[in-house]
């Protein structure tokens, strides 16, 4: 029996772990022993585990500690909020001073027009929140059948019901989701999809499949396309050069809002606060945020919007009927100014396009071994994917598990990675040096080789 702190044991802990429902997690598997990774404690790039040992973080709790674990700038923020304003909603004519200034500074970094920040509590809501803003947008102009939504086969943009119905159907599986609201355009992953076509050739069919999508939908009935500058929990698939600015002109000759679904993109995991225009090349008509927006330290998401849609939604006659009790959270706006002062102070953004890099290619080194289809993603943000056959890239069947199998015999070595099917992904914080990077390396590189020899 491990203390944990104070009188809580290990075994206290799982026992009252029984009652917690894990997110997208075997239900059935957890009833089994010793099936439960608990975290103890954090510091840095590493976390340590009831068991005493130390792990890198390869996942940055889940794509979002990007400042590291236990930064006092942070953790002292909260509380000295707490300690001034513990709450206060930001409903009707209320506000205060933590989420002004959060808005205000969200404002500031945002590409071009993006002055206008809602607040809420987590990447789901923030998604739900750009169409439910977009329907009454139109609604507004008289445009009441400019509802439907186009998103992407192998899309991540959350679990809330709107949210998982504009997420690859891959995801809801034996779960409901909203029929006919949102249609989904093809997987823009040119490895995978791209057959004998060149990848100029893939991106002109994507395009074309967009185009036949709002012909055959009509523009007059699509409120908007949403997509993430390089899909997440999909399996990290990055789109052709040239993907995002050659859909956003075509949605923007349409009438058709582009969304940029930055929940994991921004705040530095590819070298900026947001990629969509510094990275992609694209001005969106809505951002949407969270994760490393605090790094994690408290919930809060942000839906920033144009100030054409608010002109809209804020002309005379009507009211925002739309709130979240804890939209911006005092505590949590707070953790907000502290990560992204954090982040000026000490340039991670601008080191990320070094260090990023730096990990990208200590990553993709290990496409040579023989179970590797191909590693992809940028900077702090790398998937890899697990065949059969390189040649024909044959998948793995589902019940080889490989991609857990990879992970937990990293975890064996000292590394968490997040198993997806026959993919592993790499999210860590953003602050890991040159050696704890070929340590990852190294460990995955060690994990996958002992994996392959039991196939």
């Amino acid at each position: 029996m491990t203390v944990l702190h104070h009188n809580i044991s290990t075994d206290m802990v799982l026992a009252a772990d029984d009652h917690l429902i894990q997110s997208f997690s075997d239900l059935n598997a957890l009833k089994q022993e010793n099936a439960r990774t608990v975290i103890v404690g954090a510091n840095g790039a590493m976390v340590r585990d009831s068991g005493g040992r130390e792990l890198i973080d390869g996942i940055g709790g889940l794509w979002c500690v990007n400042v590291g674990h236990g930064r006092r700038e942070i953790i002292d923020a909260i509380s000295n909020q707490l300690e001034t304003l513990d709450f206060y909603s930001t409903f009707y004519n209320f506000t205060h001073p933590s989420a002004a200034l959060l808005a205000h500074k969200i404002a500031s970094l945002a590409p071009g027009d993006l002055n206008k920040v809602y607040f809420a509590n987590s990447g789901s809501v923030a998604n739900d929140t750009s169409i439910r803003i977009l329907h009454h947008y139109n609604n507004r102009l008289g445009r009441p059948n400019k509802k439907k939504i186009l998103s992407r086969i192998g899309a991540y943009h959350g679990s809330t019901y709107l949210a998982m119905t504009m997420t690859t159907p891959l995801y809801s599986q034996n779960w409901d989701t909203a029929p006919g609201l949102v249609h989904h355009l093809r997987l823009p992953h040119f490895w995978r999809e791209g057959g004998d076509m060149t990848e100029h050739e893939f991106l002109d069919a994507l395009v074309d499949d967009l185009k036949q999508n709002i012909e055959n939908i009509g523009a007059e009935n699509i409120a908007a396309f949403i997509a993430e500058p390089i899909m997440g929990a999909g399996g990290v698939i990055v789109a052709p050069d040239g993907y995002h600015t050659r859909m956003a002109a075509i949605c923007r000759d349409n009438d058709i809002k582009y969304i940029s679904d930055e929940v994991v993109t921004a705040f530095g995991r590819l070298g900026h606060f947001f990629a969509s225009k510094d990275v992609f090349g694209v001005q969106p008509d809505i951002i949407n945020t969270a994760k490393g927006l605090t790094s994690g330290y408290q919930p809060l998401s942000a839906t920033i919007i144009s100030d054409e849609i608010h002109d809209v939604i804020s002309a005379p006659g009507g009211n925002f009927l739309h709130g979240m009790t804890y939209s911006g959270h005092p505590a949590a706006a707070a953790a907000g100014l502290a990560n992204i002062a954090l982040m000026e102070n000490e340039n991670i953004p601008e080191r990320v396009r070094t260090t990023g890099k730096q990990f990208e290619t200590s990553l993709r080194a290990l496409a040579d071994l023989d179970i590797v289809g191909e590693v992809r993603g940028s900077h702090f943000m790398i998937g890899i994917e697990f065949v059969r056959d390189k040649i024909t890239k044959a998948p793995f069947d589902v019940t080889d598990q490989i991609g857990l199998k990879v992970s937990q015999a990293a975890q064996e070595r000292g590394l968490i990675a997040r198993p997806l099917g026959n993919i592993l992904i790499l999210s860590p914080t953003l602050i890991m040096t040159p050696d704890i990077i070929e340590k990852v390396a190294d460990i995955l590189r060690d994990s996958i080789e002992a994996v392959q020899k039991t196939l």
